[in-house]
């Protein structure tokens, strides 16, 4: 596997909310928009890294190859800014934990598909258990128990977890208003404190 996240496809994933655990998972063909019917908050890009724990690099190369693409707002041309939603972030984070745990990427496009179209309020309670080569869903002790006494050695990811991680990071930044593009609490985002610490160095 290459530092930009690109490996050998094997394997599979199986079971994701809605899905009977062990079984194979089919993407849904029209995919549930993230807090659809509620007011939604953006984070760019700089934020979206911040809180998913990865590089720029990474996250531009997610989206050119549609690992992970924004889906509030994709770039459009030079100048344009990404938005992400906290559903994205959510998958960002889990996809580098994944990823660097040597999980196949053909199983990663399987479970972005699925983490991105399940409903968000089922995302908490989720831990996903890998081999490596496959990702499985657990949601109960029994589920892991059996999982377990396969012999194989497993890791997990408690989504619950991950999405209290992202939480607490994104309160330190700043996010948009989807409709009308104000920003809303933080410190500000990143690039953007950047940018006035070289000012203040060039004086």
């Amino acid at each position: 596997m290459t530092g930009n996240g690109e490996g050998t496809a094997v394997g599979g994933i199986s079971s994701l909310p809605g899905v009977p655990p062990r079984q194979p998972l089919r993407a849904p063909a029209t995919p549930q928009g993230p807090g659809s019917g509620r007011e939604r908050l953006g984070y760019r890009g700089p934020s979206a890294c911040a809180a998913a724990g990865i590089t720029y690099r990474q996250l531009d190369y997610w989206a050119r190859t549609q690992l992970v693409q924004p889906s509030i707002r994709p770039a459009h041309g030079s100048g344009t800014q990404r938005l992400y939603s906290f559903q994205d972030i959510l998958v960002l984070k889990i996809v580098k934990r994944l990823l660097d745990a040597g999980v196949s990427l053909q199983s990663i496009r399987t479970a972005v598909r699925a983490l991105r179209s399940a409903d968000l309020a089922e995302l908490a309670g989720l831990t996903l258990m890998s081999d490596g080569a496959t990702v499985y869903r657990c949601e109960s002790p029994e589920e892991l128990a059996e999982l377990l006494r396969g012999g194989r050695g497993v890791f997990g990811i408690a989504v619950g977890a991950v999405w209290g991680d992202v939480e607490a990071a994104l309160a330190r930044l700043q996010a948009e208003r989807v409709d009308t593009g104000e920003a809303v609490g933080g410190a500000g985002h990143p690039s953007d404190e950047l940018a006035r610490r070289r000012q203040r160095g060039a004086r």
